[in-house]
């Protein structure tokens, strides 16, 4: 399975990767919302875990709306993973399409029993 991280900070960065390359899956990064969405459409991942507050051109709401928009990313599960709790926030990214949301600080095996959950439902392997 592929897994994309689209997150600006570097401990929380390394946190994700190493708790989900340690089941065996294919991890890639990206700090900013540009650069998240041109890995999201070379490295086509089963699984978007997705930052809100992202520096550049681009925040996490907008990069959700741009991988609904495209044909390749449109039905790839996205979770954002936000410090942002109100439910304006929360509503703007399941407007965008967000799968789910988790906010700062999550529990690290929350999160991948969500990725495996939404990989197993949209099709994807457990396999890299």
């Amino acid at each position: 399975m592929r897994v994309l991280i689209v997150e600006d900070s570097d401990s929380i960065c390394r946190m994700m990767e190493a708790l989900i390359s340690a089941r065996g899956y294919s991890v890639r990064s990206a700090s900013n919302g540009a650069r998240g969405i041109e890995e999201a459409l070379s490295f086509k991942p089963h699984v978007v875990l997705l930052d809100i507050n992202l520096p550049g051109s681009y925040d996490g709401i907008q990069v959700c709306e741009k991988l609904r928009a495209d044909d390749t990313t449109r039905d790839v599960p996205i979770i954002m993973v936000s410090a942002m709790t109100d439910e304006e926030i929360k509503r703007r990214a399941s407007d965008a399409g967000a799968t789910a949301y988790y906010e700062k600080p999550f529990s690290p095996l929350s999160l991948l029993k969500e990725i495996e959950r939404l990989a197993k439902a949209s099709g994807a392997s457990s396999s890299a």
